[in-house]
């Protein structure tokens, strides 16, 4: 007999959200206050969150060690696969001496700071978030970064930052497919209405980016770069979202930006150079490097993003998923089939599945694990030996951001599970007509719990949809808007900080990335919140 969810185990849904709070909580002041280590406060609140799961919400104790060790897996894989095999690329090209060439080529193009970080940090990730996302454009951005000369803080905080617009629509479309699947609701107009919300997100964080570089003033030099790189992303973003669907706007986007940006610094130039504090100006002589070379140079990103193209495309993922033995996927042990949902989260009760898929061969991961092996023979005097040595490496390097990657999908699929996730998101239904400027909190929340958007679409996809029925706010609306707050969340979610810190070898410093990006994370939040309530009144012509 399959173990019941309940909902509101002591006083009501509101109290019971005060106790489903604390594993949140605990993570919150282990990061913010106490700048703990990312593994170390990932393990406070994996125990703080086994207590009360098990103490208040009554959580059979071997259900609650199932479901951790079930997040703890998929945490281990996709996820840490994509960790490993984007870091590996990068310190291959690093080892053999290509990033040399890729940081004089990008140098050349533009030397300002904030340009390169509006390149990599903005138009590139994006691409990588609409291929691969699950981490992967972070650790790539983040990576380059540093290996252009930002300090490991701001490279892993810029890139956190700047990776925000796209996420809803990542790894072609993913987390609003998901969104209009599990509420019933028709994909393309919840597309649209994600295509008329993040947008104007879009035309605001390059300027964002920016001014957290180096204020509004000198913001102002590369005007004509925010501007275009902002209104390149947006329109595209809004006409691909709207008129085609969720599946290409994030690379339709970064095309869009990235060739905008390259044929302005054609025409102009910013008439002073940002650089950090105490940096060096660059010395560069020459002509530099031969096309050949820089195109050899770059070899590796571009094979990478030809990979995780490929592999994003449903189709082709499927070709892959039938090879034989490359999809194995079975019911987690004492798990699968033990937990039921009942209402007001379902309509009737249902069986909660836990089936754990190890498609090793259509996964983010081994697509980059590929190119990075297609790109060895480019690389002048590197072999394949030393490929797999410096794998090995990698593997050692990133030994801390594993265990808490672990720790903190064990932590998000225990509350899952528990019932914990259902009570807090039961308690935002209790705002009644308020319900669509806390709409985006629901998906915030979801982020934050899973760090991923495609997991807050499917956690809070249904229940977005019947509480604004209830309220009278377009579903549509409310399912599209738990997919855009959910991207706000990217940025401060302990995946997310384990895997920039991963990237740019700052393990251990997760409390001091929360606390640069918690402010920008909460800003970008309440205009999204601002926004959904406007165009549930007064802006509702803004819907399609």
């Amino acid at each position: 007999m399959p173990w019941v969810q309940q909902y509101a185990p002591v006083g009501g849904v509101v109290a019971s959200a005060c106790l489903a709070a604390i594993p949140l909580i605990i993570l919150f002041y282990m990061l913010a206050v106490r700048k703990a280590k990312g593994h170390v406060a990932a393990a406070a609140g994996l125990i703080g969150a086994l207590i009360v799961a098990v103490a208040v919400w009554n959580m059979p104790v071997s259900l609650a060690i199932s479901s951790t060790l079930n997040g703890a897996a998929f945490g281990l894989f996709p996820i840490v696969w994509i960790v490993i095999t984007a870091v590996w690329v990068y310190n291959m090209t690093v080892e053999s001496g290509e990033f040399e060439i890729i940081k004089d080529s990008l140098a050349r193009l533009t030397d300002d700071r904030r340009l390169q970080a509006l390149f990599i940090a903005y138009a590139f990730s994006c691409f990588i978030e609409g291929t691969a996302g699950f981490g992967t454009p972070v650790a790539i951005a983040a990576a380059m970064l540093v290996g252009l000369g930002f300090t490991p803080l701001w490279g892993a905080g810029i890139a956190l930052i700047a990776n925000t617009a796209p996420v809803a629509f990542g790894a072609i479309g993913v987390p609003l497919i998901v969104a209009a699947s599990v509420s019933g609701l028709d994909q393309m107009t919840v597309s649209a209405i994600a295509g008329r919300q993040l947008p104007i997100l879009a035309l605001i964080v390059p300027l964002w980016v920016c001014v957290t570089m180096c204020g509004f003033k000198r913001s102002l030099e590369v005007l004509p770069a925010i501007i275009v790189g902002g209104v390149c992303f947006a329109g595209a973003q809004f006409l691909l979202a709207n008129y085609h669907g969720p599946t290409l706007p994030d690379i339709g986007s970064a095309i869009a930006t990235i060739v905008g940006l390259v044929l302005l610094l054609k025409v102009w130039k910013p008439s002073r150079t940002f650089r950090f504090e105490g940096e060096p100006e660059s010395n560069l002589s020459g002509s530099g490097y031969p096309a050949s070379v820089v195109l050899r140079a770059w070899g590796p990103y571009i094979v990478l993003a030809v990979f995780v193209f490929f592999w994003g495309l449903p189709q082709f993922k499927n070709i892959l998923n039938a090879v034989p033995g490359a999809n194995l996927s079975f019911g987690w042990p004492g798990l699968h089939g033990e937990v039921m949902k009942t209402a007001p989260i379902v309509a009737q009760d249902a069986v909660y599945g836990a089936t754990f898929a190890f498609n090793w061969l259509s996964a983010g991961g081994t697509a980059i694990l590929l190119s990075g092996l297609v790109s060895v023979p480019m690389m002048p005097n590197y072999g394949f030996g030393k490929a797999i040595a410096c794998f090995m490496r990698t593997l050692r390097q990133l030994t801390f951001p594993i265990v808490t990657i672990a720790m903190i999908l064990g932590l998000a699929y225990l509350m899952n599970y528990s019932g914990m996730s259902s009570t807090l998101g039961l308690a935002f239904t209790h705002t009644g007509s308020l319900f669509p400027f806390f709409s985006p909190l629901l998906g915030w929340l979801g982020v934050f719990l899973t760090g991923s958007d495609t997991s807050s679409c499917a956690l809070f996809g249904g229940m977005q949809k019947d509480t604004a029925t209830a309220v009278g706010m377009s579903p549509e609306l409310a399912v599209a808007a738990n997919a855009s707050g959910g991207v706000t969340a990217k940025m401060i979610s302990p995946q997310s900080l384990s895997v920039a810190t991963a990237a740019t070898n700052m393990v251990g410093q997760e409390g001091n990335l929360f606390r640069f990006t918690i402010g920008h994370s909460i800003a970008m939040t309440l205009v999204l919140c601002v926004l959904t309530y406007l165009q549930a009144g007064p802006l509702s012509f803004m819907l399609p």
